[in-house]
């Protein structure tokens, strides 16, 4: 698996979601549920990841939806 984007926005979160799912690329979102530790303020980021087959696509309709500077380094 491939982090793609790691925020605390949890709109970005859902949109980047979208775009995804629209894209039939599997993608998971982690640490959602840390706002029960958290006490739901944000602090905590969530990540999305991608399969590794899925990475460039992923990164390349991220890319075109203006959304090239919340990708996260590509290792």
């Amino acid at each position: 698996m491939r982090e793609l984007v790691r925020t605390n926005d949890m709109v970005l979160v859902s949109a980047i979601g979208a775009l995804l799912d629209g894209a039939n690329i599997h993608h998971l979102v982690l640490d959602q549920n840390m706002s029960i530790i958290e006490g739901s303020l944000g602090i905590l980021p969530r990540r999305i990841l991608v399969h590794e087959d899925d990475a460039r696509e992923a990164r390349a309709l991220l890319t075109e939806a203006g959304l090239s500077h919340e990708l996260r380094g590509d290792d």
